[in-house]
């Protein structure tokens, strides 16, 4: 019996260990900074989930349809080849320039008829990229 729940208990450990090292490859952004998650089942109801740690935090959240970063600067060409990415169409404001493209990420909607998953708002004093779009307004 007592070698029954050692054996448990070290499969477990393996399990949290291999969990561990995966769950950073399963955020949609590294590098960045302000990660956000949007829970809900639409973005009616999205909340909006600010992490410190984002691999543990997605692991631990339910119903995510969403994730978003900030980033001081990126360079709009590379960023978009990291992801697979391509710019589907653009809208220009006062404040910023918003990028909504099809790329190698999880989340999607449809906008304008496109099926959209990855946004990117550009302004003066950064970037916010979101998947599939940015929720809850920058």
């Amino acid at each position: 019996m007592r070698a029954l729940k050692l054996f448990i208990l070290t499969i477990s450990a393996a399990a949290v260990i291999a969990g561990v090292c995966i769950l950073p490859r399963r955020i949609c952004f590294t590098d960045g900074k302000n990660y956000e998650f949007y829970c809900g089942d639409s973005s009616k109801n999205c909340k909006v989930v600010t992490s410190e740690n984002p691999a543990l935090d997605k692991l631990l959240l339910k119903e995510v349809c969403g994730e978003s970063c900030g980033y001081d600067a990126i360079e709009l060409e590379s960023f978009l080849k990291n992801y697979g990415g391509k710019v589907v169409f653009k809208e220009e404001l006062s404040d910023s320039v918003n990028y909504y493209c099809t790329a190698d990420l999880p989340y999607s909607v449809t906008l304008r008829g496109y099926e959209i998953n990855l946004h990117i708002c550009v302004r003066k004093d950064g970037v916010k990229v979101g998947s599939p779009i940015i929720f809850g307004g920058y």
